[in-house]
């Protein structure tokens, strides 16, 4: 039976966002199931007993993967663990689970992302001149090739596509584990009401707010956002969350004259009040494995509208509870969804829709602990027969 899990990923900060704000909180989900995990981060902020720092003193900005699998390897010869659970591609683990995608789709999707043909291709040329990331694509196209090694956890159909399509992983060792996210977060209500006030100050009106959540603007496709709200028409405005450069955001939006349809509200600690502050979830992403923020949206009983490459897609029906675009490029498909929604007959529609399907049970990170619990069981049970 499965006690001890050990779960590795590079940096134990959930201030990071994404991986690590994800990680921690299966790792709480987990152990709420009777299970005693411990974190093992090569570097980090340190926590509680069960968050192992193993690479702290290593000078360097980033540790390598080789330098930190020494010392993971070091600290499991000492520690047993029932299973091992890895978002890094370490062919020693029991279980894959590459929590940003395929190294080799993130670097076409970031490649795609640059309007200027030139760049996009100059970026898509030099994409592995970098040594950390060619490392791991090396390691992660020598653990997911064949028909041995660990299983790896898929967090949406469009990672199992990317795994089949890049490196061609053998069904047999890909399991499906849509991502998750914790949901009924306490709201603050003062907060939302005052992020309201900011984005109606900004924009000098009270209109339908769609909110945009991101760090990396570029990759999760503001501009384009800009210039199909640039094209609607409508009453919509966009609240802009995040802590990427806004100088050429901002000059966008002046010079295509949507300069007062936009509030750029910088980075928060708890983007639920944003969300709260919204009528609807909007990221036109090149790339997403499973986007935290529109599975948060969606926990929250609101519509969004994101793309086909966002893994985040598995959880919700397109033209019921959101609107899926096929590109980021398409600015009239982006234009026709933010028309869409300013209506608010299918705002109310759409979040209906979210409470009959019962989308946040499906959501929830109590699912994901409880599918991985029964991945971990698997593999335990593999274990006994070779």
């Amino acid at each position: 039976m499965v006690k001890r899990v050990a779960i590795i990923i590079e940096r134990a900060d959930v201030a990071l966002g994404g991986a690590e704000r994800s990680i921690s909180e299966v790792t709480d989900a987990l152990s709420t199931l009777g299970l005693e995990v411990d974190l093992l981060a090569a570097r980090g902020v340190p926590g509680n007993a069960n968050v192992h720092l193993l690479c702290q003193d290593l000078p360097g900005k980033r540790v390598t993967l080789a330098a930190f699998g020494a010392a993971l390897q070091r600290h499991l010869a000492q520690t047993h663990y029932d299973i091992v659970h890895s978002v890094l591609p370490l062919d020693f683990t029991d279980l894959y689970q590459p929590r940003g995608g395929t190294y080799a789709e993130s670097a076409l999707r970031n490649a795609a992302s640059y309007a200027n043909p030139a760049v996009r291709l100059y970026k898509r040329l030099t994409a592995w001149t970098n040594c950390r990331r060619m490392e791991l694509l090396r390691a992660e196209r020598r653990l997911c090739q064949g028909s041995t090694g660990p299983l790896v956890a898929a967090l949406s159909h469009y990672v199992v596509d990317q795994l089949r399509t890049h490196y061609g992983t053998d069904p047999q060792r890909i399991v499906l584990t849509l991502n998750g996210v914790a949901t009924g977060r306490q709201v603050d209500p003062n907060e939302g009401k005052a992020l309201r006030s900011q984005i109606a100050d900004a924009t000098q009106k009270d209109p339908v707010v769609f909110l945009f959540a991101a760090h990396n603007f570029r990759l999760k496709g503001l501009d384009r956002l800009i210039r199909a709200l640039a094209v609607t028409e409508s009453p919509a405005c966009l609240a802009v969350v995040g802590a990427g450069k806004t100088d050429g955001p901002r000059q966008l939006a002046q010079r295509l004259g949507v300069g007062n349809r936009v509030a750029f509200l910088g980075p928060l600690k708890q983007v639920q009040n944003a969300v709260a502050a919204a009528d609807v979830g909007i990221l036109p992403t090149f790339y997403d494995p499973s986007s935290r923020f529109i599975l948060e949206v969606l926990a929250a009983g609101k519509p969004v509208v994101t793309t086909r490459f966002n893994g985040a897609v598995d959880h919700f029906k397109n033209g019921r509870h959101g609107i899926v675009v096929d590109s980021p490029d398409d600015i009239r498909a982006l234009a026709d969804a933010i028309r869409h929604f300013t209506v608010a007959a299918n705002i109310q529609r759409a979040a209906r829709a979210i409470a009959e399907d019962k989308l946040i049970e499906n959501i929830s990170i109590r699912r994901v602990a409880n599918e991985l619990f029964g991945v971990y069981e698997r593999i335990e049970e593999r274990k006994k027969h070779l």
